[in-house]
């Protein structure tokens, strides 16, 4: 039986090392745990063992190149009851047929293993850059990558570590593919999308009449967009109670001083996210105008100084692209972003008629830091929202 020699994990935060010397050669008999190859990491020299007793048929690993963890470095001859015996993998021998090829002899009853699941963009256990190595990362710093741009590599070391290896062949894969320079506001929502979502993120949903807002909205002069009802809902309900709105910090949670909410409006290539400034302290009627204003200055991307930054949640509305529901991010210096679905007809149960009426309905979703807001407080703050929405004349 032929047994692979495997290049081992030497440490924990090892992936790969460089073959120094081959203490043996082909043709030589082994006893298992012997030295037979001399490795060197970044951090020492060390020495791969045999994994069997039996008779080195050949090194498929060359002097000078480095392996990754867990890469085919030779093959020993053995019987097969020192492999069985040992419980390893074995490799294919003159006889094999193409299913023995790929399958395993398991340890514990030597029945062999297939695979269960094909086909996967990449493999199942591949754990991506969950550890990246000195001279890895010089290369990506070199090319002004992180560790979020190789998120989609499936790599060949020790538990999918990603190797220099498979990196330089993913570049290569990429230069082969059309390109397009990311523009300074892409780079910038995907920066702020990477921050945020290193927290514990939840969405609670809560299906809301629109009826009465619409009837508002029509006999309203100027008329508020469907989006700033549910800002100015927000607010008031955070003036209430403004620790759901409240950040973690350390061991500490800051609660906001003022109730200043965004509203998200699109932009070319990207997102703008204008600043209504105490929206708990103006009317609905009020924050109309300068609600208008802001969005017009966010599409031209000419928003001033004091109407960016410094808020403490925001509204989204997806309804407009016709979707229903959704599970927007908040910005990293938010815990809340409250979602606002298309409108749609639904049937609702009328108690005083005995009898299903049309009425039209939106989903409204809260998405939050879990750190420091639980799913009770969120589904409270929420069926506040949709109560003051649901009263219009009170906003």
């Amino acid at each position: 039986m032929r047994v692979s020699i495997i290049m081992p994990q030497l440490g924990e935060s090892i992936a790969e090392a460089n073959i120094v010397a081959f203490l043996v050669k082909p043709g030589d008999q082994v006893v298992a745990d012997q030295n037979i190859i001399e490795v060197e990491t970044n951090k020492a020299t060390m020495t791969v063992t045999s994994p069997c007793t039996g008779k080195i048929e050949k090194f498929s690993a060359q002097l000078n190149e480095s392996y990754a963890v867990g890469a085919v470095l030779g093959h020993i001859e053995a019987t097969r009851e020192e492999a069985d015996r040992l419980g390893l993998d074995v490799g294919p021998t003159a006889k094999t047929s193409d299913t023995d090829r790929t399958a395993k002899l398991d340890s514990n009853n030597g029945t062999r293993v297939q695979p269960t699941v094909r086909g996967l963009p990449v493999p199942a256990n591949a754990a991506g850059a969950s550890y990246l190595s000195p001279r890895l990362k010089a290369r990506m710093g070199e090319l002004g990558l992180s560790a979020a741009d190789l998120a989609g590599v499936a790599g060949s070391g020790a538990a999918g570590r990603v190797t220099i290896e498979d990196f330089e062949k993913f570049i290569a894969h990429l230069e082969k593919q059309k390109m397009s320079d990311a523009s300074s506001m892409r780079v910038a929502v995907a920066d702020a999308m990477r921050r945020s979502w290193t927290r514990p993120l939840a969405t609670v949903v809560l299906p809301v009449q629109l009826d009465a807002l619409l009837t508002h909205r029509k006999t309203s002069d100027p008329k508020p967009g469907p989006a700033l009802y549910a800002l100015r809902a927000l607010a008031i309900a955070l003036s209430e109670n403004s620790a759901p709105a409240g950040r973690l910090v350390g061991n500490k949670i800051v609660y906001p001083g003022s109730i200043d909410v965004g509203f998200a409006v699109e932009a070319e290539d990207g997102v703008l996210v204008p600043v209504i400034r105490d929206a708990d302290r103006k009317s609905l009627r009020e924050l109309t105008g300068r609600y208008n204003e802001l969005v017009a200055l966010a599409r031209q991307r000419k928003l001033p100084a004091d109407a960016t930054g410094g808020s403490i949640a925001t509204v989204t509305n997806f309804g407009t692209f016709g979707l229903t529901s959704a599970t927007p991010i908040p910005l990293p210096e938010q815990t809340l972003v409250l979602g606002m679905g298309a409108g749609r007809p639904a049937p609702h149960w009328d108690e005083n008629k005995n009898q299903f009426v049309p009425v039209t309905e939106a989903n409204l979703t809260l998405s939050f830091d879990h750190r420091v807001l639980d799913g009770g407080a969120a589904g409270r703050l929420l069926q506040r929202i949709g109560e003051l929405m649901r009263d219009p004349a009170s906003l």
